[in-house]
């Protein structure tokens, strides 16, 4: 089993990819790797509740650990206690301390 971090920070609005970014953290976890998919930027407005949440719902159904950059949620005016199911928010240190411990990453 391997380890993923896959960061996403465009907006689904802009990107038309950032759907199947969210498609390909679920595949990898259903291969058995363990996921984390980080949210920053601009990728953190699919973490509020609404149609564009459902991605990110149905990757964290399929074990993905999906989390919101605190500094971006903030930025953008998003409340950290108001995220989509699945969602939570974390800080940025996250991402050190997963490429730290041998993570592969991707980037969106």
């Amino acid at each position: 089993m391997a380890g993923y971090l896959l960061i996403s920070s465009r907006d689904p609005f802009e990107s038309g990819d950032a759907a199947a970014f969210y498609d390909l953290a679920a595949a990898l976890t259903r291969e058995g790797n363990e996921v984390t998919l980080f949210l920053v930027q601009n990728g953190v407005f699919p973490a509020r509740p609404s149609a564009t949440s459902e991605p990110l719902t149905a990757a964290a159904r399929a074990g993905v650990e999906i989390l919101a950059d605190e500094l971006s949620l903030r930025e953008r005016g998003i409340a950290a206690d108001k995220l989509a199911g699945g969602v939570r928010a974390a800080r940025l240190e996250v991402v050190v301390d997963q490429l730290a411990a041998g993570r592969k990453a991707l980037w969106n």
